[in-house]
């Protein structure tokens, strides 16, 4: 090993302090969902104030999960995956550190400006005109540092998980900017260039995209990563997980409008967002199933493994989220769930079962390697956190579908004579045990997400930040 070679150390710092802030976004961010679901069982607890109340605090709950936890998670999982299989340093530790600074700069800005009412009303999108800027720019950013270091890669090959976290990076720049494109009245105000179905057609492009790749491209990459090694197991089959990209990146773009159906969108739009979002299914089970088969021979690792377990069940979350969600876009269907808890379920199917749980997969995985240790503080508090976060997220999801299915259903119920059965109020004092059921979830997940807080805090506090050299490590 020439000393030249074995002075370039991968860059883990930009590494940690992204998977320092994912467990601190994902106890905010989680912290704030128990609050919002706490204010639907008892309303008393809006504090009747207008920066506490529902309406001000649920977007910042959908930011602070979605762009503080999962984009930390995305960013710590990417930087350490293309430096290792790329077996090369990031393209620039000043870039790298700006994505840092930058990224946490616009949770900073969410925090600040949505309970003061500041929103541009978009649903995942609400960050304001200077927020949204200056996260185009930060994302640009993260794009010069990712593909650069693609481009200074020691190894033939370009693993299929940065093709994946590439797919991510491109799109969500696109969507950010295309759906932000709007005129300024000042930093805190714009209006859209868009107008009436466009607008709203321009919104579920974007918010059904947001979902596609920044929930769920992203995430394969790291489950093309994390999964294998996790494991010790090849990817069951590369070529099918080439398929699964470019038909995945191929079809998602075109689903948003299963969003809008019974609306003033012009119907054939409403079609082809179903018929897009049914074939959908194809590469997502692809995808599904070519990880959970990458366990072939190693599945007797799942009795002592608490780090795989989260690894598969998300998976299998993200199978039955990827099931549900092409079945709720068929129109008939749609008539029923749409507007209701059930929506809400199959969101948190896909966030809790999937984002979440995969992302703790990975961060367990990589907190030891980053601070030197052979594993975890402790073993036993990643297990009970693992039933925790099972056990809250089937809570969540069923009480839902419950009070999804009960809503619709009473919202149709009609007279003999015409009018409705029962009145929004009814149907509201319905749903009541199910928000209740919804609560106890949540706070068992937080619970789960308070010990992993603490289960890290240990590991960082008893270890020292790791140095891998590009020579020496193998991805």
């Amino acid at each position: 090993m020439s000393t030249a070679i074995a002075e370039q150390p991968y860059n883990y710092k930009v590494v940690r302090q992204f998977t320092i802030m994912t467990v601190v976004w994902g106890v905010v961010g989680m912290a704030m969902g128990v609050l919002i679901a706490s204010q639907l069982v008892w309303p008393q607890m809006n504090f009747d104030l207008p920066w506490t109340s529902f309406g001000r605090l649920r977007p910042l709950h959908t930011n602070l999960v979605i762009f503080g936890f999962a984009g930390s998670a995305q960013f710590a999982a990417s930087y350490y995956a293309v430096q290792r299989t790329c077996q090369a340093r990031l393209f620039s530790d000043r870039l790298a550190a700006f994505t840092f600074w930058g990224w946490q700069a616009v949770i900073l800005i969410l925090l600040a400006t949505l309970p003061l009412g500041y929103t541009t009303t978009k649903e995942y999108a609400e960050i304001e005109f200077a927020g949204a800027v200056w996260m185009a720019i930060v994302w640009v950013a993260y794009g010069v540092v990712f593909f650069g270091t693609l481009l200074r890669r020691k190894t033939k090959h370009l693993y299929v998980g940065n093709w994946f976290f590439g797919a991510f990076i491109v799109v969500i720049a696109m969507l950010h900017v295309v759906n932000h494109l709007s005129i300024p009245v000042d930093w805190f105000k714009s209006y859209p260039v868009y107008s009436g179905a466009t607008d709203a057609m321009v919104q579920w492009w974007y918010g059904h995209n947001a979902v596609g790749f920044f929930l769920t491209t992203g995430f394969l990459g790291m489950m093309y990563y994390f999964v294998p090694k996790q494991a010790n197991r090849p990817v069951y089959s590369y070529r099918l997980s080439i398929v699964h990209f470019w038909a995945l990146i191929t079809l998602y773009i075109w689903a948003g409008p299963h969003h809008l159906h019974y609306t003033a969108l012009p119907d054939w739009a409403q079609s082809l967002g179903m018929v897009m979002s049914i074939i959908l299914l194809a590469p997502s089970w692809g995808g599904m199933i070519n990880g959970m088969m990458t366990l072939s021979g190693a599945w007797h690792k799942l009795r002592s493994d608490p780090i795989l377990r989260f690894l598969v069940l998300s998976l299998a979350f993200y199978g039955m989220s990827t099931f549900e969600g092409p079945m709720m876009a068929i129109k008939t269907v749609n008539a029923l769930s749409h507007y209701t808890d059930w929506t809400i379920g199959h969101v948190h199917a896909g966030a809790l079962g999937w984002v979440a749980m995969i992302t703790f997969g990975a961060v367990y995985h990589m907190v030891p390697k980053l601070w030197g240790r052979e594993q975890m503080h402790s073993v036993g508090l990643i297990n009970v956190h693992f039933w925790l976060a099972t056990i809250g997220t089937v809570l969540y999801i069923a009480s839902m579908w419950v009070n999804g299915i009960t809503q619709g259903l009473m919202w149709r119920a009609i007279n003999e004579d015409g009018t409705l059965t029962y009145s929004f109020v009814e149907a509201l004092q319905a749903s009541h045990p199910g928000f209740v059921v919804r609560l106890v979830g949540g706070l068992f997940f937080l619970t789960g997400m308070l010990l992993m807080a603490y289960n890290t805090w240990r590991t960082v506090r008893a270890g020292q930040p790791a140095v891998a050299y590009v020579s020496a490590a193998t991805h």
